[in-house]
This record gives C-alpha cells, structure tokens and sequence, in this order.
C-alpha cells in the first residue's frame, strides 16, 4: 500500500515536468525500479492508472524496467545473480557480497506532447 503516495508523487512530478517544459500532456513516463527497491512495479502500474485520471497524465504509459540484484564476488570482483541457497560465485571458490545493485528507485524520463 506504500506505493500509493510514492506513485502520486510521480504523478506530479511528471505534471510538473509537463507545465515547466510547455507540454500539453504526458505521453509515458519510465521508471526504474530494483527488485530490492521496497516497491512492487505493478502495484506502482495499478495505481498510476487510476490516479491519473482528469490529470496530465491521463492516457500516459507507466513503463517500468526492473533491475535484479547482483553479488560482487569477494574474490575475483564479478558482479552476479544470486543462486537459491548460496552466496558461491559461479565464477571462482568466492563469495557474493551485497551490493547497492537492484535497490534503484527512479524516474528515467518523462515523455511529452
């Protein structure tokens, strides 16, 4: 349910970036979101389309790329996807470690007529 205030907030944002650039309307707006971010893409998608009625944004396009999380091996230093039930880097004997990889929230661009 949190990703209702965060998806008015995009909403304004894009309407905003519409008035200030002298647009008429709000054509799609592209978000990147990690798959470790704290938001499920689809609620966000759900929630855009009911809200931005009567808005500048009603018609637009919510396009959401997604980014999966990534390991950095603490031995060889590649970035990779983590396996079910292990942290073993598939390139050597390593370990992943964390990395900030896959927590992205962001609004890429805002397209306007």
């Amino acid at each position: 349910m949190h990703e209702l205030p965060v998806t008015k907030h995009i909403v304004d944002i894009a309407e905003n970036h519409c008035r200030d650039n002298g647009g008429e309307r709000v054509l799609a707006v592209n978000l990147v979101i990690g798959d470790y971010s704290g938001y499920v893409g689809e609620s966000i998608q759900i929630y855009f389309d009911v809200i931005t009625e009567n808005t500048l944004c009603e018609g637009a396009k919510c396009n959401i790329e997604t980014v999966e999380p990534k390991l950095r091996c603490n031995k060889c230093g590649k970035l990779f996807t983590k396996q079910l039930l292990t942290f073993d880097c598939p390139y050597c004997d390593g370990q992943g470690e964390a990395t900030e990889i896959g927590k992205e929230f962001y609004i890429k661009s805002i397209e306007i007529e």
